[in-house]
């Protein structure tokens, strides 16, 4: 099951709290069930039913509804987790291993893991931007080659050991329509935001599959459900992203016999970082800004669970997962909501794949100050 989260959230009394609130209440049978049995089956109970009949329906509505919710609950955390509860978790001896963790959610997520006791392996281009605990270990890696990945990975299992956890968070968006990107900004979207996610398992998932042992995190994006104009590469990684974890899901399942391993998507929407600057919102109730934080905490205590998941954030996203099964007038209706997002985008970038070697669009000095401020994203 998800971890428990608070009802209201960072960001403040969104739709994501008003459906926090449904859930923990009006949906739990903990309080529906007790006032149902009294109005149904106490002599006081029944009298009050009578004079209140509206309000009995309603929960008695709420109840069914609630228990439907519950055995879905179940249902999901069955089908993610092949059954399998996996209890073998200790934490002092795991190791994660986090892409994109210099800074930004992926930094949040290392020392959130590292507060646990946990090992954690960051791999980035741009040193950490944090004073980082003894048993976070840095390697400054080119993700987008394989001979490095090779490289580092070899010194990596030499060094601090097999990682059981692997987050692959590491992103980039280059704010381009298809015919502005050049060959190199395209590829560069492809090579860091998917290619890499193959590189990295290719390394590590054969001592996770061998052990039966491990989680994999795939963060892509709700863009990968509805992209946009000026984010359509983007968008296309994130898409490929999504189905690398379902397809992964099925080979450690029916490939690899691995049915222990636990798989997590996480598909998030717009998040408050300088990155994001002029990123169209006009939806602030229903689609918020995520703060980092809310992100990172999310990931962090769903691997501390132990189990499966799909995380979305914020919640309402949800109507996006099932769009291309809906009309196509609807999913037009929600398409072209997305026309003028990126229209006024002008996030940094640290990384300029269009670059000679050694050059950087607002210094390299500079621009390495804050992780949070540069092209790297989820």
């Amino acid at each position: 099951m998800a971890p428990n989260q608070s009802v209201i959230p960072r960001e403040g009394f969104v739709l994501d709290a008003v459906i926090n609130i449904i859930k923990k209440f009006a949906l739990n049978p903990k309080y529906t069930l007790p006032l149902f049995l009294f109005m149904r089956y106490t002599r006081r109970g029944q009298d009050f039913a009578g004079d209140h009949h509206k309000l009995f329906r309603i929960i008695r509505r709420f109840l069914f509804w609630g228990l439907l919710y519950k055995l879905n609950d179940y249902l999901n955390w069955g089908v993610r987790n092949n059954w399998l509860v996996d209890q073998s978790w200790v934490w002092s001896k795991e190791i994660a291993l986090v892409t994109g963790g210099s800074g930004g959610i992926g930094g949040l997520v290392a020392q959130g893991l590292a507060e646990k006791g946990i090992k954690v392996v960051v791999l980035d281009v741009i040193d950490l931007t944090y004073d980082a605990p003894k048993n976070i270990y840095f390697y400054k890696c080119d993700i987008t080659s394989t001979a490095k990945i090779a490289e580092v990975a070899e010194e990596i299992r030499t060094t601090v050991g097999h990682p059981t956890i692997i987050v692959n968070n590491a992103g980039v968006a280059r704010g381009n329509t298809i015919l502005d990107g050049t060959e190199k900004d395209v590829r560069f979207t492809f090579d860091v935001n998917i290619l890499a996610h193959f590189w990295i398992l290719k390394e590590f998932l054969p001592h996770i599959t061998k052990n039966n042992h491990g989680h994999i995190v795939t963060v892509a994006s709700v863009a990968g459900y509805q992209t946009a104009p000026q984010m359509v590469d983007y968008g296309a990684t994130k898409a490929a992203a999504i189905s690398l974890h379902e397809g992964l899901s099925l080979e450690l399942k029916h490939r690899y016999n691995a049915k222990k391993v636990r798989t997590t998507l996480v598909t998030q929407g717009l998040t408050r970082t300088p990155l994001f600057t002029g990123f169209g919102n006009k939806s602030p109730f229903m689609f918020p800004q995520q703060h980092p934080e809310s992100v990172a905490e999310g990931i962090v205590d769903q691997i501390l669970s132990g189990e499966s998941e799909h995380l979305i954030f914020p919640k309402s996203y949800n109507i996006l997962t099932g769009n291309r099964g809906r009309p196509a007038w609807f999913q037009a209706y929600i398409a072209n909501g997305t026309k003028d997002l990126m229209s006024n985008w002008k996030g940094r970038q640290v990384i300029d794949p269009n670059q000679k070697s050694g050059e950087s669009e607002e210094g390299t000095e500079e621009a390495a100050e804050d992780v949070s401020k540069s092209g790297v994203l989820v």
